[in-house]
């Protein structure tokens, strides 16, 4: 199974590392990966594979959300196949 991951807020120090630091914990691969910094904003979406994740869907999308209120970003995680 495979995900797409957005990321989006002010620029900060950290954000590529905290966000792939929790995908690494839960044993997922990023698949591709775009990143930008548009004046003041940065923008990050990345593909990822699910398959060997090692907690449920709902568990990693929690932590991504939580980690986005942490840092005052917007971390959302769907499934791919809404896309479809």
């Amino acid at each position: 199974m495979k995900a797409i991951i957005t990321v989006i807020g002010k620029d900060k120090v950290g954000i590529i590392y905290a966000v792939t630091k929790i995908l690494a914990e839960s044993n997922v691969n990023i698949e591709d990966i775009s990143q930008t910094i548009l004046q003041d904003y940065f923008t990050m979406m990345m593909l990822v594979n699910l398959s060997n994740m090692n907690c449920d869907f709902n568990q990693l999308k929690e932590r991504l959300e939580n980690l986005g209120e942490e840092i005052n970003l917007s971390i959302r995680i769907q499934r791919e196949e809404i896309f479809n």
